[in-house]
């Protein structure tokens, strides 16, 4: 699996599911026109356009396209913005019933060779692999930031040493896993634990 430093913003969660079996990066989910009233959504976007940068890769529809436009809104002048357009092909995902109202595929209906030349397209570097463990969800329930009775004060502490904006603990996780190794992880609870 190819690492991105940046973080790719997709409009749906079955999206960010198949692209997380072509790449390990920070997957946004916009879900759909929500990102328009998501004020956590657009903090994390706003993070981290001025950060590491983010990848827009929305569906090929008009929709696509509305929410493209808001994500760089969102994301302010002075963002590091990647394009990355997948082609349009028209077709029904397997999961669904009918194609779309356009008729064309979403980004989870793409194959992963296209979704991979889209990314290159656009200008992004893959990094290689990521070596080592990943933090996982069990992981953050026993370390008390997800499922315990102060795990949202956990998680916020958490999200201030990191220098993020405070999201869900599923949110988290993907930053985590993207920003540290389980090691470095180990040692940011002990301190998080020991102040």
């Amino acid at each position: 699996m190819l690492h991105i430093e940046q973080a790719i913003i997709v409009e749906g969660k079955y999206d960010k599911i198949h692209l997380s079996q072509i790449v390990d990066a920070v997957i946004i989910v916009t879900n759909g026109f929500g990102i328009y009233k998501d004020k956590d959504i657009q903090a994390l976007v706003r993070h981290y356009a001025k950060t590491t940068g983010i990848i827009i890769m929305t569906d090929s529809d008009s929709a696509g396209n509305m929410i493209r436009g808001r994500i760089k809104s969102i994301a302010g002048e002075g963002a590091k913005i990647y394009n990355a357009y997948v082609p349009e092909i028209f077709g029904k995902e397997k999961r669904k019933n009918a194609p779309s109202k356009e008729g064309k595929l979403g980004v989870e209906g793409i194959e992963p060779q296209l979704i991979c030349e889209a990314l290159q397209r656009c200008g992004v570097q893959f990094s290689g692999e990521r070596s080592g463990d990943r933090v996982t969800m069990q992981q953050f329930i026993e370390d008390g930031i997800s499922g315990g009775k102060n795990s949202r004060k956990m998680r916020e502490e958490m999200c201030r040493a990191l220098n993020v904006p405070c999201v869900s603990s599923k949110a988290l996780l993907d930053i985590v896993n993207s920003m540290m190794s389980a090691e470095e992880y180990k040692g940011l609870i002990t301190s998080l634990k020991g102040t």
